[in-house]
């Protein structure tokens, strides 16, 4: 058996799988010996734009009481906002170098479509200091119309609402994590604004069913990709001037800091994690992956389950597994339940075909659920084996796939610390049973990095 060290979450760290497994893990980047030095060297001398200073010095030379926004992630993303290596402290520091006053700043959270993070959730995600200094920090409403503002249509048609303080504030910045996406082609940069600030009715075209069907739409894919060039365009029509995007190792420590132009630090950062994400590895009988720090209810578990289709033959087996965090519901909003129970009542082909029907009322988060028929069109649902403790088994009613809890032994104690190992030996058993072959006679692929790692077979 194969013990594997999976340092991305430590409640499923040691697992044993069989002998003939192939471990795919993403190279190791390199992590900056100086992170903080880095950051503000970064800030200083940015790629291809003026240091945030000067910009900032500028802004406040042709207003005297000008503001700036500063847009962060919510906590969907493990992006380094305090401690000694936070960037988020150097850009407000540099923003009161500049003439700003604590009150001339806002950070504003990108919360896209998902719920607004709670106090106490924004007193662990951003560093103290921002809270002692006074500086507002604010949840973006992508339902409240009184905090948008129209800028513009895109060519696609897309309306651009845009979170009003961000719209009003005379000096954008945008910061963010830099990792393979598997829609936009990579997170970061411009996706800040669009989906991060957008309003709800902004997202019908960006997340709409063609785009979300295109075959570009993918992990790093940046040319061509229609969710990407739609993003950029809203994130264009809303101003940009500066942003402060990071790559970062398994264990969440810097690899690279790039700061500056709206599309050239993004890209910058774009083919830094490019070189180490893409791992080949066999098409496999069977693959088994995490959700790693992202995956903290069921909506984002469909990262990892979309990242597994590079290594996954036709109408192959998938285990997952994920540990959920989430303080709200464990499987997602009701407009995510209600997609997912239509999916999995109806399957991939006539889900979508509902989707592009004249008569369905788009649904925020129904893109979600499309990405989830990407997979199934790959494989049948009851291919599919989930676990995760925090959802309990009279969810999969209306959900895809099958709760790997039912292959327990009777009284199994889920509290047990060992647990995930059990669900995946119990999974791949059960896997051995349908298949009528031993595990020494499947292609077994385990992705040690599950949604971060880009498989190609």
């Amino acid at each position: 058996m194969l013990y594997v060290k999976n340092p991305l979450n430590e409640k499923y760290s040691d697992i044993i799988l069989p002998d003939n497994t192939f471990i795919a893990t993403m190279k190791q980047p390199k992590v900056l010996e100086a992170p903080k030095a880095a950051i503000r060297e970064a800030l200083d001398c940015p790629i291809s734009s003026a240091s945030l200073k000067a910009i900032a010095e500028k802004k406040k030379e042709a207003k005297k009481d000008a503001t700036a926004v500063i847009v962060v992630s919510d906590n969907t993303r493990p992006v380094p906002y305090k401690g000694e290596n936070g960037i988020l402290v150097p850009v407000v520091e540099t923003l009161l170098e500049a003439g700003y006053t604590n009150d001339q700043i806002t950070v504003l959270v990108a919360t896209g479509m998902h719920r607004p993070m709670r106090e106490d959730e924004l007193k662990t995600m951003l560093d103290g200091k921002i809270f002692d200094m006074g500086i507002k920090v604010v949840n973006h409403e992508p339902k409240n119309d009184n905090r948008l503002e129209f800028v513009g249509t895109t060519k696609r048609g897309t309306k651009a609402m845009i979170d009003t303080i961000y719209t009003s504030a005379d000096l954008k910045i945008l910061t963010g994590l830099v990792e393979s996406h598997f829609m936009a082609g990579a997170s970061g940069g411009r996706k800040a604004v669009c989906p991060g600030v957008i309003g709800e009715e902004s997202t019908y075209i960006f997340h709409g069913p063609e785009l979300m069907d295109d075959n570009l739409s993918k992990d790093l894919q940046i040319e061509g990709n229609p969710v990407h060039e739609e993003s950029l365009a809203v994130a264009k029509l809303a101003g940009v001037d500066f942003i402060v995007n990071v790559t970062l190792d398994h264990d969440f420590n810097i690899t690279g800091v790039f700061a500056g132009d709206l599309e050239k630090a993004h890209l910058a950062a774009v083919e830094k994690i490019r070189e180490s994400v893409e791992v080949k590895v066999p098409e496999a009988d069977l693959v088994i992956t995490h959700g790693g720090f992202v995956g903290i209810n069921h909506y984002q578990c469909a990262k990892c389950a979309v990242a597994s289709l590079g290594a996954l033959k036709k109408d192959g087996y998938l285990i997952s597994i994920a540990d959920i965090t989430d303080g709200g519901h464990p499987i997602g909003s009701v407009n995510y339940r209600v997609t997912l129970t239509l999916l999995h009542l109806l399957g991939s082909e006539a889900f979508v075909k509902l989707l592009n029907s004249p008569d369905w009322v788009f649904l925020p988060e129904q893109w979600q659920v499309q990405q989830w028929a990407k997979v199934f069109r790959k494989t049948p649902q009851d291919h599919y084996y989930f676990y995760a403790p925090q959802i309990g088994h009279e969810w999969f009613d209306s959900l895809p796939g099958n709760d790997i809890r039912v292959l327990f032994d009777d009284n199994e104690d889920e509290s047990n610390p060992n647990i995930y190992q059990i669900a995946i030996e119990k999974a791949i058993q059960d896997v051995e049973r349908r298949t009528g072959k031993k595990r020494e006679e499947l292609v077994i692929v385990y992705l040690k990095d599950g949604p971060y790692e880009v498989p190609r077979s």
